[in-house]
């Protein structure tokens, strides 16, 4: 497994096309392969998620289990004239390894969370419609209703924090996690045969979790979290807790 950084130089007209456009970043990552990455199956798979460092520049983050390529992504929205190639790749598996029960890590998870319902006076067995989760709320619910089976507990705030003004008892008010950056979208696959639009809404998950089963964690980290994972979601990274 690999972990890569990308910096992407928003002064290039194509950046601003990638940015804007979950589908066309999805084709500029798999171009990044000899092989077509799998979309579906079990096993580690290639996720890939945009963030915006403080001083507002976006690092594309990709984690996969084969080395990428991403000459092309230079010469369309990096640097070609640099001395650097443009990103930097580690050695992800590694990192994996160390990973032990009962460790505290920052994380940070770029997700699509959703869930299913019927339309008001449908009967029981009436088939369902995925449909986003609109308010940090119920994002924050969908996000600790997962946490178990993927191999962490998110840590809960000091009691002192709990009592600030402001809260009212929702997720994550006692726990150690913000919603941010949530971003609609909507495209047409290109694709022939592709029908109707694809739409998802994108948030971002910044927090603190404890790990409580290290390999079901590993699979999170190396499979992704939740749907929408072609488009930037899914994708969670750890840090060292602050």
């Amino acid at each position: 497994m690999y972990l890569t950084r990308f910096r992407i130089n928003t002064a290039r007209t194509e950046a601003r096309r990638l940015l804007g456009s979950p589908h066309f970043m999805h084709g500029a990552v798999n171009m990044a392969f000899p092989m077509p990455p799998p979309r579906q199956g079990q096993g580690p798979r290639v996720l890939w998620r945009l963030d915006h460092n403080p001083s507002g520049r976006p690092d594309l983050f990709i984690v996969s289990p084969g080395k990428p390529d991403l000459t092309h992504l230079v010469e369309q929205v990096g640097w070609p004239t640099a001395e650097e190639p443009g990103w930097t790749t580690f050695a992800y598996a590694e990192f994996l390894d160390t990973l032990k029960q009962g460790d505290t890590w920052g994380f940070r998870l770029t997700a699509n969370p959703v869930h299913h319902i019927r339309k008001p006076g449908s009967t029981e067995g009436t088939p369902t419609k995925r449909t986003a989760h609109l308010t940090p709320k119920h994002q924050v619910r969908w996000l600790l209703e997962r946490q178990e089976t993927a191999g962490f507990e998110i840590t809960r705030t000091p009691d002192a924090r709990r009592l600030l003004p402001g809260t009212d008892g929702n997720p994550g008010d006692e726990h150690e996690v913000i919603v941010h950056n949530r971003v609609p979208h909507q495209f047409r696959k290109r694709e022939p045969g592709s029908r109707g639009d694809v739409r998802f809404v994108r948030v971002t998950f910044d927090g603190r979790l404890r790990i409580t089963d290290p390999d079901a964690l590993r699979r999170t980290l190396t499979q992704g979290l939740g749907k929408a994972k072609a488009y930037g979601c899914g994708l969670m990274t750890l840090a060292p807790a602050r």
